[in-house]
């Protein structure tokens, strides 16, 4: 049978295919096995190491829940100042002016080529020499920091490859009609590109959450990965249970972010397919640039 994309695998594809799943299917069980072996030989399957994240609440309370809940607020500060700077930053980059486009174009080659860990170091010594903030508040400082600086620089790209990629024809229909380039901006271009963003975006959402882990490793920050030296000193040396434990956490919060992202924009795209947007000649008067006058059409009233 032949598809218009492709052909179907004949007999022997199929053979083939076969003997591969095979034989990745049994390379995966062998991994898993000496994996599973060698945490059994180090006593690292034992129950009394995994018990108390299930009969002992302090755990929970003490150490994971605190971590998770200073990782969250890192990351939402981060993204919520990052955002609006990005979109800023990736507008000036398609200014009409050399000095917004230069200045813009400066600022993000500049932290993008930063690691995001450096930039931390860094705001954390700014705020050690200049400024009278407490040592406690500071590492959360310097990692929302680091996090703002590097994610807006990648944003930007994102938000400027994403205008870029709507058709040209939609910038011209709206000049076409009186509209100004700011007005084209807000009203034509962003809403349609949002919706082609949002994966990145919400993968960036992802990579905030992680990185926020560089602060607790070098900067003392009580984040979720954070956790798990004091929480093994404290329950056995269960270091391999902890971590394990702090991973499903992570997994199960940037699934849940990816989920919704994905539910999200797929309601973005039938919001966009069920509904037109039908701008009437009020509208287009309201738009013009002032003192112009638009003639109506003679078919209309």
């Amino acid at each position: 049978m032949t598809s218009v994309l492709y052909d179907a695998p004949g007999p022997r594809a199929r053979r083939r295919n076969a003997v591969y799943t095979a034989v990745f299917l049994a390379a995966v069980a062998a991994l898993l096995w000496w994996v599973i072996r060698s945490l059994a030989d180090k006593n690292q399957l034992e129950w009394v190491k995994w018990q108390p994240f299930f009969t002992d609440s302090r755990v929970w309370t003490t150490y994971i829940l605190p971590g998770l809940e200073n990782t969250l607020i890192a990351a939402f500060l981060a993204m919520v100042i990052a955002l609006p700077l990005g979109a800023v930053l990736g507008i000036g980059r398609l200014s009409e002016q050399w000095w917004v486009r230069g200045t813009a174009g400066t600022v993000v080659e500049f932290f993008r080529s930063i690691p995001v860990l450096i930039l931390m170091l860094f705001a954390n010594a700014a705020y050690s020499e200049f400024t009278d903030i407490s040592p406690d508040r500071r590492p959360l400082y310097a990692v929302v920091t680091g996090l703002v600086l590097y994610n807006a620089s990648v944003l930007a790209e994102v938000v400027r490859a994403g205008i870029l990629s709507l058709p040209r024809g939609q910038t011209d229909a709206a000049k076409a009609i009186g509209m100004r380039r700011g007005q084209v901006m807000r009203y034509v271009l962003l809403p349609q590109a949002v919706t082609a963003m949002l994966p990145a975006i919400v993968s960036q959402l992802v990579v905030v959450v992680k990185d926020t882990a560089l602060g607790g490793a070098l900067l003392g920050f009580s984040e979720l990965l954070a956790s798990v030296r004091p929480m093994s000193a404290n329950y056995g040396a269960n270091t391999i249970a902890c971590f394990t434990v702090v991973a499903v956490v992570f997994v199960v919060l940037n699934f849940a972010l990816t989920t919704f992202a994905s539910r999200l924009e797929a309601r973005l795209r039938r919001g966009r397919k069920s509904t037109g947007a039908v701008v009437g000649a009020g509208d287009v008067e309201e738009l013009a640039t002032p003192g112009e006058h638009v003639v109506p059409r003679p078919d209309r009233p």
